[in-house]
């Protein structure tokens, strides 16, 4: 049973830190927890898009010739511009954690705008892909159309309609979940922004800047991997 005195610290340590939960002893322990959390989760993550990953560089392997035809169609402009954004908005978040640390209650908002802004210009850019593709008839389905497209590095190929059609069926697929994890680190940005306007982030509680930069920086690094995988096959002259 607990005596008078650890009570009593008990007490003081909630009213210094008003967010602290009950069931944690004291606010590091509190922090070491939600940290080992959110790592866990993006050990799920890896996971789950290393099972796509895989999917993809067997049949990469198998049709090589028809999934660099089809990945010629894409523009690599705009891929390598959400490359840029997105590197852009890693160190809004990273200038965003240390604003947080320092106090820097205004430099804390823009970044966390930025990183806002930053997001939804890439959803736009891949927005303006997906309609490109939808123009060409890119999309796997019933529509879809890849006739008579060369296979590069290889004169007189042509690809196979039905490989072309796997590799933008794992195209839609791997940019489109990787899009809704962007949606939901918007979601996560607003909430943050809401919480360090009212002023409840201070140099003594960070973590969820911390935290929500954590899954920013993952999401940021899944489409570092996308990026060459899907639109610089075999793009060497």
């Amino acid at each position: 049973m607990a005596d008078s005195s650890t009570l009593v610290g008990l007490h003081h340590e909630e009213e210094s830190h008003p967010e602290l939960l009950h069931h944690f002893a004291d606010v590091t322990q509190q922090r070491d927890a939600v940290t080992l959390g959110m790592w866990a989760f993006l050990a799920t993550e890896i996971m789950f898009f290393g099972g796509m990953f895989c999917a993809y560089l067997v049949y990469r392997t198998a049709y090589f010739g028809d999934f660099a035809a089809a990945s010629k169609t894409l523009n690599v402009n705009l891929g390598a511009a959400n490359t840029a954004v997105l590197i852009c908005s890693s160190l809004t978040v990273v200038l965003a954690v240390w604003a947080a640390q320092t106090a820097r209650r205004t430099l804390l908002l823009i970044m966390l705008a930025l990183t806002m802004v930053l997001g939804l210009t890439f959803l736009g850019i891949k927005g303006k892909e997906y309609y490109d593709k939808y123009e060409e008839n890119h999309i796997p389905g019933a529509s879809f159309n890849f006739q008579n497209v060369p296979v590069p590095s290889q004169p007189g190929e042509y690809a196979n309609p039905r490989h072309a059609e796997i590799y933008f069926a794992l195209y839609f697929c791997m940019t489109g979940l990787h899009a809704i994890h962007m949606i939901v680190g918007l979601g996560l940005f607003t909430w943050l922004f809401f919480m360090a306007w009212k002023r409840r982030l201070t140099p003594t509680y960070y973590t969820p800047v911390e935290i929500g930069g954590l899954y920013w920086h993952f999401v940021d690094i899944i489409w570092i991997y996308l990026f060459p995988l899907l639109y610089l096959i075999d793009r060497h002259r």
